[in-house]
């Protein structure tokens, strides 16, 4: 039965992961990274309006990292910074993936290392948005049952590809509305 009960937690844990492991982190480095276009090549000709959406991107990215860290490590899906940094559709599925683990009895540990860039910006888009890749490090971050933090079986960790997307909403801010971790893709 323990098989069983740990096969679907797993399964479930592992469509949310999906959904939100790029917010399950460690604060990037997004001040000091460079804007970069895709192929990993800096973007020396943004204008002065997508260097700000893109440091203002990375801001929010940051935050969402964080605030997901502080409210997977609590199993809190209403943690209140969770919203201060994420929107639709991409909040409901974090709230989800912290909400499933905490009814099976279990929390994330450890640490996620993040290496963000901005592959794109489009101002013209309505709304404007700048795409994010990051190279995420989960070595050292665990899904854990909280009762005695034995690691849940099935879960793993590793270095991979994640994107996101940061949109620009009407009141200004700058919110993650899209991500996916790339598990499948080593970085």
């Amino acid at each position: 039965m323990r098989t069983r009960h740990s096969r679907r937690l797993v399964c479930l844990l592992s469509l949310a992961l999906l959904a939100a492991n790029t917010g399950c982190g460690a604060e990037p480095e997004a001040d000091a990274r460079p804007l970069i276009k895709a192929g990993g090549t800096p973007v020396a000709h943004f204008t002065a309006g997508e260097q700000s959406a893109g440091k203002a991107a990375l801001d929010a990215y940051s935050g969402y990292l964080a605030a997901s860290r502080q409210a997977s490590a609590r199993s809190d899906p209403g943690h209140p910074e969770l919203a201060r940094f994420l929107a639709d559709p991409l909040l409901t599925r974090v709230r989800v993936a912290i909400r499933t683990a905490k009814e099976h009895g279990a929390m994330r540990t450890g640490r996620l290392v993040s290496d963000p860039t901005v592959v794109s910006v489009d101002l013209a888009a309505d709304p404007p948005t700048v795409e994010i890749q990051d190279c995420l490090d989960a070595t050292d971050y665990r899904l854990v049952y909280a009762k005695d933090h034995r690691v849940v079986p099935g879960t793993r960790g590793g270095r991979y590809v994640a994107t996101a997307t940061a949109a620009r909403y009407p009141d200004g801010r700058w919110l993650i509305n899209a991500g996916t971790a790339h598990q499948d893709q080593p970085c």
